[in-house]
């Protein structure tokens, strides 16, 4: 099996007062290279937590997590910063787009973080922009796009720096549903291109487009198997 990320019995602990809340409990997965992946589970099930220790965002209380073949569970926040811009692309549901820059400006972003020259910059982020069906709406800000173009501006800066896993958290939950079903599509034509796709998602009809539903409840996981409605949508 060619791992990507792999959790081993990881715990993961908030101090609230003189409580302590336990948000994974000895959590333990394998996610594969070029999987399409959804982790679903109500308010509360610690999904929320499984996506930050999965980009990187924090650390767990216990266990060992393997991102490409580095231990990221015990790196310091540097080194967590330099793990995150190269192996991640962030893909939010507030889209996070910086309002007075262009949409190519937006996506050139990262870029700066990672040292490139401006003429690369350049070319990379116009190629990316291209490839996310916005190349007529590169010199527009985000108040000139509607919330779906805004989304694929996201996801072109996600994918700038060509990481080896796209994270997306609830990336449909401001688009209405035909234009989340655009959003869904794309994310399945860069699953296609050989990309590991991860969605964070309550939603079972956002979740149907992956390959494989990881269901959580009470900070464990509750249910991993293969998506049988995508299986019989392929049949």
């Amino acid at each position: 099996m060619n791992s990507i990320i792999t959790f081993n019995e990881i715990v993961k602990n908030y101090e609230m007062g003189v409580q302590v809340v336990r948000a994974l409990r000895e959590v333990s997965m394998d996610i594969c290279k070029n999987e399409y992946v959804a982790i679903m589970g109500p308010s509360g099930s610690g999904k929320s937590t499984m996506m930050n220790i999965l980009g990187c965002l924090d650390t767990p209380t216990s266990g060992k997590y393997i991102l490409n073949g580095n231990d990221v569970s015990s790196m310091h926040d540097n080194e967590l910063a330099e793990i995150r811009n190269k192996e991640i692309g962030f893909v939010f549901q507030t889209f996070n787009l910086l309002p007075r820059y262009t949409a190519l400006e937006n996506v050139m972003l990262p870029l700066i973080y990672a040292g490139y020259s401006k003429r690369e910059r350049l070319i990379r982020a116009e190629d990316v922009l291209e490839k996310v069906g916005l190349a007529d709406r590169m010199e527009h800000k985000p108040n000139e796009l509607s919330g779906g173009q805004r989304q694929r501006v996201a996801v072109a800066r996600a994918l700038v720096n060509h990481p080896s896993i796209i994270l997306a958290d609830e990336p449909t939950g401001n688009l209405d549903s035909k234009t989340s079903l655009d959003i869904m599509k794309l994310f399945r034509d860069i699953h296609d291109l050989g990309n590991t796709v991860i969605v964070v998602t309550h939603e079972e009809d956002i979740a149907r487009h992956t390959h494989r539903i990881i269901r959580l409840m009470d900070g464990q996981i509750n249910s991993d198997a293969p998506n049988n409605e995508y299986l019989k949508l392929t049949v």
